[in-house]
């Protein structure tokens, strides 16, 4: 029997359809996806401008917006109670949070380092806890090196009496530091450091390196969500994981661009965006995780996270370490394909 063109045709869709799943997702609307961010543009959230623009979402099926933030703890508690389907957030107030009852989880940890630390002046001689004798040193109540300060005063024999704290608004260490009304601020070691080179370049002592582990940015989710949308975050995550592993391999000035692009109101800097995904690069990975992809999450990292968190009286309702964290939705494949470019 002859097959008419439009006959054939037709089987051949049928059976291309049938063994390819995927391309059948894709052909649907994509699903919509809201994502809050931890704060105003940085190059942390790169990956999420360049997922967007490469495509890289809607090719599984996501139609996905960000939002900005105005701080972590806002994010952590605004995804917590539902209003997004996930948040980019420091890690740590997502497990002081979780352990005050809000039901939010870690679905990716892409900074696996603390990434807190004091910011001095490069080649002033202040290279350990032990020099700060006599220094001003500007922190912001509420912010998380603050429960830490007595530990890290302590790691070089000394206490509050043997410094000058400067309690200040977060907005304003930057401008403190760079006028030099501050010997050193405690910030965000990638976000620091660049953005104040070129004024007055910083180099940092490091918590991590004194002890202080914890987590640092990552993804965020609510536990209902995690547990009505499993396929959207498993997708989500896992694209936003693969642009890290892109981003990293060699394409850091794509993802700037991507970034400048998407927030042309802003006035970003590329070369800031650009030290302060450079800058990152050192926080991404722990003993714990070598050779994971990055993402996932190891047990070993959150049991000393939540000690230290214990120790700092900021979890009143300490639970397993697994408790706060998930690699499910994580797939090792899809972070495998984007990180190569291969999506869609």
């Amino acid at each position: 029997m002859r097959l008419t063109t439009t006959r054939r045709q037709a089987l051949l869709l049928g059976g291309a359809l049938a063994a390819a799943p995927v391309l059948r997702l894709h052909a649907q609307a994509p699903e919509r996806v809201a994502v809050r961010l931890d704060w105003t543009p940085w190059g942390s959230q790169s990956p999420f401008h360049l997922a967007i623009a490469k495509g890289w979402y809607r090719a599984q099926g996501l139609d996905v917006t960000t939002e900005d933030g105005n701080g972590s703890v806002a994010t952590v508690q605004i995804v917590g109670n539902g209003q997004f389907d996930a948040g980019h957030a420091a890690l740590a107030p997502m497990m002081i949070a979780r352990g005050r009852g809000i039901p939010i989880r870690a679905i990716a940890s892409f900074a696996r380092q603390n990434d807190i630390g004091l910011m001095v002046p490069e080649n002033s001689g202040l290279n350990r806890v032990q020099d700060l004798r006599g220094k001003r040193l500007a922190f912001t109540p509420g912010s998380l090196e603050t429960p830490f300060l007595d530990r890290f005063l302590a790691a070089g024999n000394l206490t509050r009496a043997d410094v000058e704290l400067l309690s200040v608004d977060a907005a304003a260490k930057t401008g403190m530091f760079v006028s030099g009304r501050a010997d050193g601020v405690f910030s965000s070691v990638p976000f620091l450091t660049a953005t104040v080179r070129p004024q007055r370049p910083a180099s940092a002592i490091r918590f991590a390196d004194l002890g202080l582990t914890f987590p640092s940015f990552g993804m965020v989710a609510a536990e209902r969500t995690i547990r009505e949308k499993p396929t959207v975050l498993r997708r989500l995550a896992s694209v936003t994981a693969g642009a890290w592993a892109y981003i990293l391999a060699g394409n850091e000035n794509e993802a700037v661009q991507a970034m400048v692009s998407a927030r042309p109101q802003a006035r970003l800097n590329p070369a800031v965006l650009r030290e302060q995904i450079d800058s990152l690069r050192g926080f991404m990975q722990t003993e714990a995780t070598r050779g994971q992809p990055i993402g996932v999450m190891a047990q070993a990292d959150w049991a000393e996270a939540v000690r230290n968190l214990v120790q700092a009286g900021q979890i009143e309702r300490a639970e397993a370490p697994e408790a706060y964290y998930t690699n499910d939705m994580l797939d090792p494949a899809l972070i495998a394909s984007v990180a190569a470019g291969r999506v869609g």
